[in-house]
């Protein structure tokens, strides 16, 4: 494609003024001899003034090094004076103006062999930098997440499946002995330790369930939320009035994890706070999304103070579930109208992902 040189030299003038990267340009001596706004804005006053002065250290006031094939930061066979190595993409340190030490990717190539210019310049990683650190907080997060639910899933069916049926074989012994002929003083001890294992045996139950609930991972989250439900009326006395709306669909494990957490989590902080004797729940598919909302009409509480009731962590455990999945948790509450939760997952993204495997 052919440009006309004025327009060409006009283009790279622009580019040169307005591009967000810092240009500087070198002589044969290592002197800066030119320098755009870019570059100017990220230089201290006194490495500023040492190269308009013609020192041609003055950029190392400003550098922490390099990284090379074998360190993170290092000066040895610096880019400015071993110009026969491959400058043409690295990584370089630069204590900047008001941002401290700051990761560049940097580029060092010569432009005029004979006169022996070249030109040094510069993109800020910082931003990039704190997108890698957020997806690897979220990767080991959801990495923990998984881990724990992994986990409690194991002691879960060992609760169920050895320890409680170890208790229910011991149960049966003591209702044989019953039958047999002792005297009542061996009698109503039997019935003593049949009572209290009987008691025992439901709290490993529960316990068991509440680790990881079976129904969640073999029937899916109608059924897992109908028995959690019923098991909170009993025990607790708080209605809470169920609308499903999946016809019993299922979700990736993933998905379902989070919808049951953040739903148990939000039904225990209505238990614990909300002074009220019932709780609304809706769980349905709307545009795209599978979404739950949680709402009851008890005391609520001020979102804006700093120690709001309990720890707090339950809010924000929910949250970073609700991240996971690339969910919007919301909470909205004041004090005398009562608390609603809700949630929205993104179906599309998961459902075509799991088409492609």
């Amino acid at each position: 494609m052919q440009i006309g040189s004025f327009q060409l030299t006009d283009l790279l003038m622009k580019m040169y003024d307005n591009s967000a990267e810092a240009i500087f340009f070198f002589d044969s001596a290592g002197k800066v001899i030119a320098m755009n706004s870019a570059a100017e804005l990220i230089i201290g006053a006194e490495v500023l003034n040492g190269m308009i002065a013609g020192d041609v250290k003055a950029i190392c006031m400003s550098c922490k090094g390099y990284t090379s094939e074998s360190e993170l930061q290092t000066c040895l066979s610096c880019y400015l004076v071993s110009p026969q190595k491959d400058f043409s993409s690295f990584q370089v340190y630069l204590d900047t103006q008001g941002k401290g030490i700051t990761p560049y990717t940097a580029s060092y190539q010569t432009i005029d062999e004979e006169n022996g210019i070249r030109v040094f310049m510069l993109r800020d990683l910082t931003k990039q930098y704190k997108t890698q650190e957020t997806l690897n907080q979220k990767t080991m997060m959801k990495n923990v997440i998984k881990a724990q639910e992994d986990e409690r899933k194991r002691l879960s069916r060992e609760l169920h499946d050895s320890v409680a049926q170890e208790m229910l074989s011991s149960l049966v012994d003591l209702r044989v002995l019953k039958y047999m002929n002792v005297d009542s003083e061996v009698l109503k001890k039997i019935q003593q330790a049949e009572g209290s294992l009987m008691r025992l045996l439901d709290d490993i139950r529960h316990l068991s369930v509440e680790l990881r609930p079976a129904t969640l991972d073999d029937l899916g989250l109608e059924a897992a939320f109908r028995t959690h439900f019923k098991w909170i009326e009993k025990n607790y006395g708080l209605i809470v009035h169920f609308t499903a709306e999946l016809e019993a669909k299922r979700y990736e494990g993933e998905i379902e994890t989070v919808v049951y957490r953040i739903c148990q989590e939000s039904i225990l902080n209505a238990l614990k706070y909300a002074e009220t004797d019932e709780v609304y729940v809706r769980l349905f598919e709307r545009s795209g999304n599978l979404e739950l909302s949680v709402n009851d009409k008890g005391a609520g509480f001020d979102k804006n103070k700093i120690n709001p009731i309990g720890t707090g962590l339950g809010l924000y455990g929910m949250r970073e579930r609700a991240e996971l999945v690339n969910g919007q948790f919301v909470i909205q509450s004041s004090i005398g109208k009562g608390t609603s939760v809700r949630l929205e997952i993104p179906l599309r993204a998961s459902e075509e992902g799991e088409d492609n495997k």
